[in-house]
């Protein structure tokens, strides 16, 4: 059946495109606690890597946590997203800037003062994020629509990275006259809440709904059942395990690019311009992704992405000699590939919610967000804390000249990870049983056995 023969999608792309905004909304703080914290720790506050790398991971974990919590609520509660994206929005928007306040301890009593902020945040943040995702599966059934929307929130969260990028140390400087400055980057995260608050709320009163009917009619589940219709849903297993091989790839890679600018290209400036080039590289690439996707699939996408992230990675890996260009080119390429895998993966998860209503009897919507995020979140952490312990472990000291040695095993963290990850992702990938127009017929199947049910 070509797409001519289908009914049209249930969104205007004017609707897609108020919905999918939101996620620039959130991006402005998973960008900045991405890109910038890692570093803010180590060469503003001046911690030591591998405490670094446990505080990041501890608040990651908890971050996991928060999500599966979130989707477990979700899922019982069914409650209406928009109403908590939009109410959730003030308290994350207030708990974000305090990433990055220095409380005036030392010891361990600063190490807990970051942690506490880290577990405000991350709570707030699953709540407003695993509802607006989880959203993402109620406002349409159509897969066009998804993975318009899917598509389209991967551009406005590139534009977000692009903002961060380039926004974090030049606020900074200008409020304080340096590039990193514990005021300079509370002003910045400041400046980033300020504009995601009212724009998430504006998505939570503007936005199409989605289907309340269904919502209120679907059984709730218990927990355990929903654990094991999604432990036992291929599709949701599979897309989950490349996605986190990926993760933790992506990480250890944006980790290491402000030291390797910072210490082996010699130019801290570089550093923010090749993560906003990255940026820009994203929103260039997904428009060319959704194409592709129309005509190839996503599981096929995703296998093309494996190849151009590892040929990307090995060719740096050969030609490196220092010099920033040859950087860029090589995290543009990655960034190409990572804007690919991330699209995938919005995509096909709401996809994953009927194929485990086929096969597992039952809905497991919220849930199946609850449980994705954490997943996703703890490879993050995991990621973040190995590379905290790497580069304690290669010699790495914050705001010194580096030894020959150290810059050498900064370039080779920053390359293998890649690699590795990659190609891992792709024995995930291969297993996934959603081929082109898998889907379209999963929701054929449900509408033919739902007109067969009698009503109760």
């Amino acid at each position: 059946m070509t797409d001519s023969a289908l009914p049209a999608p249930q969104l205007s792309w004017p609707a897609r495109l108020h919905f999918a905004s939101g996620d620039f909304a959130c991006n402005l703080y998973w960008q900045s606690s991405s890109l910038f914290l890692f570093f803010y720790y180590t060469d503003v506050l001046h911690l030591a890597p591998q405490v670094a790398g446990m505080i990041y991971l501890i608040g990651a974990v908890w971050d996991g946590i928060a999500d599966l919590l979130t989707g477990i609520w979700a899922e019982r509660g069914r409650p209406a997203y928009a109403r908590v994206v939009g109410y959730g929005a003030i308290p994350l928007g207030l708990a974000f800037p305090l990433l990055y306040f220095a409380p005036p301890f030392h010891g361990m009593a600063l190490i807990g003062g970051l942690l506490v902020a880290q577990i405000a945040f991350r709570s707030l943040y699953a709540l407003v994020n695993v509802s607006y995702a989880a959203w993402s599966a109620r406002i349409s059934s159509d897969s066009r629509d998804r993975a318009a929307i899917a598509g389209l929130r991967m551009v406005f969260g590139t534009i977000a990275a692009v903002v961060v990028s380039l926004s974090t140390e030049r606020i900074s400087r200008a409020v304080t006259g340096e590039a990193t400055s514990v005021t300079g980057f509370l002003c910045a995260a400041t400046a980033f809440a300020l504009v995601a608050t009212p724009l998430l709320i504006h998505v939570a009163r503007r936005s199409p709904r989605g289907d309340a009917t269904s919502r209120l009619a679907t059984p709730t589940i218990p927990l355990r059942r929903g654990l094991a219709v999604l432990a036992g849903n291929r599709a949701f297993v599979t897309l989950c395990l490349a996605m986190m091989c990926v993760a933790i790839a992506a990480t250890m890679l944006s980790r290491s690019v402000l030291y390797y600018f910072t210490y082996v290209v010699r130019d801290e400036t570089a550093g923010t311009t090749a993560l906003a080039l990255m940026g820009v590289s994203g929103s260039v690439f997904v428009p060319l992704w959704m194409l592709a996707r129309h005509r190839i699939g996503s599981r096929a996408l995703w296998l093309g992405a494996v190849a151009l992230a590892t040929t990307g990675s090995i060719v740096f890996a050969a030609t490196d000699t220092g010099v920033a260009w040859r950087a860029d080119l090589f995290l543009v390429a990655l960034q190409a590939a990572l804007a690919a895998f991330s699209f995938v993966f919005w995509a096909m998860l709401p996809d994953t919610v009927e194929y485990g209503e086929l096969h597992g009897g039952v809905r497991v919507e919220a849930l199946s967000f609850g449980v994705a995020a954490l997943l996703q979140k703890v490879s993050i952490g995991a990621a973040t804390a190995i590379t905290g312990f790497a580069y304690s472990a290669i010699g790495y000291a914050p705001q010194m000249a580096q030894s020959t040695a150290v810059i050498a095993d900064i370039r080779w963290i920053m390359v293998v990870a890649p690699i590795v990850g990659c190609l891992l992702s792709a024995l995930a990938m291969a297993a996934n049983p959603l081929r082109r127009d898998t889907h379209r017929r999963i929701m054929t199947t449900l509408a033919a056995r739902a007109a067969a049910t009698p009503p109760a």
